[in-house]
């Protein structure tokens, strides 16, 4: 799960990612991508130094630039907490992830000029109108490339309401995020292997194309299997298949391929160790090739599910059907 935090000035959203980080969530900021690079341009670290920077960046390689950098540090086995969402792209760069919640930390103004006065940081606006001022620059612009907080309290999922003491935030928070949990699905057996599987088909060496397999039995993993070259000899990537390393058309000289195909390697790892795979299912991230087809077939598997089709899979398919394979499409998006 990632929450994200949309909220205007001292609103309160640092005290939301406090509480989340003191429950085990993994903090990142969307401030801190512009901090270091002020750092590095050894400009002060000031608010307007901030929005400079902001939009400038933004102006240059996209409005959720700061999202994208940000995301390529989020794994799928933590949960998340990121704060400082200002503009709306860098909220659409999170939602395409499968489980993200924008949080809007709702709190009036006036509480949160009071808020200001209190910190006394040397650049705060000193007059309530100062505070407005500022703040209109902020909260709505037509530019898509600037900040832009109001577009994004709009499309925030949960609005959280601060005006009170430090305890009710805390209390209103242990009651959402026990509820964002509670509902966050947990994945699909189809959507545990095949992703699962992609990270098989990472070690693949093959220069073509990588591609892995698994083969499951009652719910657990008994053998796996990715592209490439045999056991023993030269990697493809290493120049131990002439055909791949030629890069000639797909489809074109199979024959003179030294590389063994995913589920051919998994269904001969399987007999290699002795383990039995009758009536299992394979999951594979292609469908089977017509010299795979027959190895699964015989071999005596009972399903096989895929993530893509295989170009030249027609009739591999139609084998399957033919000898009462189970075989299953699971689209990209599901998995």
């Amino acid at each position: 799960m990632i929450i994200g935090l949309t909220g205007k000035n001292a609103s309160g959203k640092g005290e939301v990612a406090e509480f989340l980080k003191s429950r085990g969530f993994t903090y990142y900021s969307l401030s801190d991508v512009l901090r270091n690079e002020l750092a590095k341009i050894k400009k002060p670290l000031t608010r307007e130094n901030l929005t400079w920077l902001g939009n400038k960046l933004r102006n240059e390689a996209g409005p959720s630039v700061l999202a994208e950098k940000i995301l390529e540090s989020i794994e799928d086995d933590q949960h998340y907490v990121v704060d400082s969402f200002r503009n709306p792209e860098e909220v659409k760069a999170f939602r395409r992830t499968k489980e993200f919640k924008l949080l809007s930390v709702e709190t009036s103004p006036k509480t949160r000029f009071d808020r200001i006065k209190a910190r006394n940081r040397e650049n705060d606006p000193k007059t309530f109108q100062e505070f407005v001022n500022q703040e209109k620059k902020e909260a709505a612009n037509t530019d898509p490339t600037k900040q832009n907080l109001d577009a994004c309290a709009k499309m925030a999922d949960i609005s959280v309401a601060n005006n009170g003491s430090l305890q009710a935030l805390h209390s209103s928070l242990k009651k959402l995020v026990a509820k964002i949990l509670m509902e966050t699905p947990r994945p699909t057996w189809d959507q545990y292997f095949m992703k699962i599987a992609r990270v098989v088909a990472s070690r693949s060496n093959c220069m073509k194309r990588k591609v892995a397999a698994l083969i499951v039995s009652d719910g657990r993993i008994i053998s796996t299997g990715y592209n490439g070259t045999p056991r023993g000899t030269v990697n493809c990537n290493e120049g131990g298949c002439p055909r791949c390393n030629a890069f000639g058309e797909s489809g074109v000289s199979l024959s003179d391929c030294f590389c063994s195909h995913a589920e051919e390697n998994a269904i001969v790892q399987s007999a290699y160790h002795g383990i039995t795979i009758k009536a299992a299912t394979l999951y594979t991230t292609f469908s089977p090739c017509l010299l795979c087809t027959k190895m699964i077939i015989n071999s005596g598997l009972g399903e096989v599910v895929y993530n893509e089709a295989y170009p030249l899979g027609g009739e591999a398919l139609r084998l399957l059907k033919q000898a009462h394979v189970h075989i299953r499409k699971v689209p990209s998006h599901e998995s």
